[in-house]
């Protein structure tokens, strides 16, 4: 697929979403990179886009560069919208209540413990859609039990075999006092986050080092 026609097909898969207002977004490609510029009007579309993306037949990697503006009649003030996120915080039973969150300029950095990554990706899903939040990062630290490498290198194989979409074959597992390490190549992004989420799913990881590649 040329870069022309991968182009195209990112930018219509961006209209197909009713969730992005792909109006001022300009989509680039070189050798199957693709690269997201212009403006969207709130940070979940910013990450939404990226996924679409993604999506795309023959997409090996996204560059995200879009910038978020918020209308003006969306903006709060950091103290108004600190209080929006850590409510929504709250009232979300998969986040744990030691997870805290700062804003400034709209910048949320969540911060504390948690004992599973999908306690800290649910915390920044739902930071990110907050009305007036412009990033989000997090600094959310995991603190579970690290269990040796050899049964978290044979608990990840083990998922990856599992999974239907996965060719387990195709991606390598080391791990080392609570980091995991994954590497090879997968068909699709798709196939790259099932090994990603099968990494971060055992018990004890902290950290995952993705050296996985997408290849068509």
């Amino acid at each position: 697929m040329s870069d022309k026609d991968l182009e195209l097909n990112v930018s219509d898969e961006l209209l197909w979403d009713p969730k992005v207002d792909s109006a001022a977004i300009a989509v680039s490609a070189d050798d199957g990179v693709v690269a997201l510029r212009g403006t969207v009007g709130t940070f979940r579309q910013k990450r939404e886009a990226k996924q679409d993306a993604e999506r795309v037949y023959g997409v090996k990697s996204v560059d995200n560069e879009l910038e978020v503006r918020i209308l003006n009649g969306n903006r709060r003030n950091d103290a108004d919208l600190r209080g929006g996120v850590l409510q929504a915080l709250m009232l979300d039973s998969l986040v744990p209540s030691t997870i805290d969150a700062k804003v400034k300029d709209g910048w949320v950095t969540l911060t504390g413990t948690a004992e599973w990554q999908y306690q800290r990706d649910e915390a920044e899903f739902v930071a990110a859609n907050i009305l007036g939040v412009v990033a989000v990062d997090s600094e959310i630290e995991l603190m579970g039990p690290t269990p040796s490498a050899d049964n978290v290198q044979h608990s990840i194989k083990k998922a990856m075999e599992r999974n239907a979409k996965l060719d387990a074959d195709s991606v390598s597992v080391d791990s080392s006092n609570g980091t995991v390490t994954l590497r090879g190549t997968v068909s699709s992004f798709a196939d790259h986050d099932e090994a990603v989420a099968a990494a971060w799913a055992a018990p004890g990881v902290s950290r995952v080092e993705d050296h996985v590649l997408v290849s068509y």
